[in-house]
């Protein structure tokens, strides 16, 4: 029996054992499964609802019983045609004139799944670890807890469903909708990179480390007294990773990802800013657990030194204060700032954040670790990552990435998709070319505290060894 028929089966199984099942929730349910029942915004509860018009509105949930059709049960699985894929089992009917798919006798559907499924499907759906846990017959079949299964299953709040609920029941009149030019939110799930898509440092990993456990660890934090912790700042210039490693922080323990660019508080909604810059932190907190990521968080200095327009003086020390009064411990928020140009933050800026993490161009070791993870999908005769790190000094993993995207397109023009290393090294040549037209008119300085190994200055430490994360790998 095919992977579809298994696909399907799990289904029809899921939808039947929680629609009877009044202890499940919807963190029980696999995401793709409740993405496609979910209703409503993010308020919870399934009953119907006047809203403030005085129509009938639906609110957030997954509504019992759930309907097992041809339609739900292709966009849960992503099998084509399900009703074929499990037509020719003893157990199963389809009504054609509804497409609602049944099994006609479940203890059959049981025994059939448990002989084909693995303790690895079942640690993905917790409704049926569940359900096969509390069956005698099948319980020697599973070394599978409810419990294991519901930790290892994205909870529902960072669904893009959930998030979309939230932010249309919050924004819910013109005049708040402009807010949303100034923030963009990922659901994880929308995130395609993860923390081992990165070249991490034994300092980086450290303080990745000891910031999970304190997100683990909340109630633990709180209870001592210890509130002033989960606020970061990301420094180093642009490619090296600031944002990627957000994201994948975002992406590994299944957060949602806010990020606010601080420039876009010049647009055109001026004389609203500073309480643009409260909604943001107010979405933030109604989205928690999650990551509010600031960047070109420089901005906030130039600000408060120059003689701009007293709006945005006052959105500046708005974002200050409101930073001040965000935790980790008591609202669930994870703050990270970023910034390429840490010369330009002033004290009021530095004493804002607990954690300072050096993000500095790769040296030669972390480049060929760079070159490795991002040609790993590439075919490449006689590859010599630490030949081509030795000519791309001072290049970025960002910078880096560029250099494999020419190499591929130019063999794409010779009609190969395998690279060879003079490829390689002519790429190089070329993304330098075209750097050093850029760069004609730039003001050379002293760049040592950009190169692995050098200092931050005006940084609260010392990074010990630097780190680089690419921004795209």
């Amino acid at each position: 029996m095919s992977d579809a028929a298994l696909d399907v089966v799990e289904f029809l199984l899921t939808t039947s054992v929680y629609s009877d099942d009044r202890t499940l929730d919807e963190n029980d349910l696999p995401p793709s499964f409740r993405r496609v029942f979910w209703t409503g915004g993010a308020n919870g509860g399934s009953d119907d609802g006047d809203s403030d018009d005085g129509t009938s509105r639906r609110r957030a949930g997954i509504s019992r019983p759930l309907s097992a059709t041809n339609s739900t049960a292709r966009e849960a699985t992503g099998v084509d045609q399900p009703w074929a894929a499990v037509s020719d089992l003893m157990f199963t009917e389809r009504d054609e004139f509804s497409g609602t798919i049944t099994l006609t006798q479940q203890e059959m559907a049981e025994r059939w799944f448990a002989e084909r499924a693995d303790e690895k499907r079942l640690l993905e759906n917790p409704t049926l670890a569940k359900h096969f846990a509390e069956h005698g017959e099948y319980g020697d079949d599973f070394d599978v807890t409810h419990e294991e299964a519901r930790e290892q299953n994205r909870p529902i709040r960072a669904d893009r469903v959930w998030i979309d609920g939230l932010l249309e029941e919050y924004f819910d009149d013109e005049e708040d909708e402009d807010m949303l030019d100034l923030v963009e939110v990922r659901a994880p799930e929308e995130v395609d990179i993860t923390l081992e898509d990165l070249v991490l440092t034994e300092d980086q990993e450290a303080e990745i480390d000891k910031i999970a456990k304190a997100i683990e660890h909340r109630d633990y934090l709180s209870e001592i007294g210890l509130r002033e912790i989960g606020k970061l700042l990301f420094v180093g210039p642009p490619g090296t990773g600031k944002t990627s490693t957000a994201q994948a922080l975002a992406r590994d323990m299944d957060l949602p990802f806010v990020e606010v660019k601080l420039s876009m508080i010049t647009s055109q909604y001026l004389g609203e800013t500073a309480k643009n810059v409260d909604k943001t932190f107010e979405v933030a907190k109604r989205l928690s657990p999650c990551i509010l990521f600031i960047d070109e968080f420089d901005f906030v200095a130039k600000t408060r030194r120059s003689d701009e327009h007293a709006a945005l003086k006052r959105a500046v020390n708005t974002l200050l204060k409101s930073i001040d009064n965000i935790s980790l411990i008591e609202d669930d928020v994870l703050l990270i700032g970023a910034t390429n140009h840490p010369d330009q933050l002033d004290d009021a800026a530095w004493r804002r954040f607990d954690e300072i993490i050096n993000f500095p161009k790769p040296d030669y070791n972390m480049r060929a670790d760079i070159l490795q993870v991002i040609t790993r999908q590439m075919k490449i005769e006689e590859f010599d990552p630490q030949l081509i790190a030795e000519a791309t000094e001072g290049l970025t993993g960002s910078d880096l990435r560029m250099v494999l995207r020419e190499a591929v397109l130019e063999a794409l023009t010779e009609d190969r998709t395998t690279l060879t290393q003079e490829d390689l090294l002519n790429a190089v040549e070329e993304f330098e070319e075209r750097d050093n037209l850029k760069n004609m008119d730039m003001i050379e300085g002293d760049h040592d505290a950009l190169v692995a190994g050098g200092d931050i200055e005006g940084a609260a430490s010392d990074g010990g060894h630097e780190h680089d994360h690419d921004h795209d790998h």
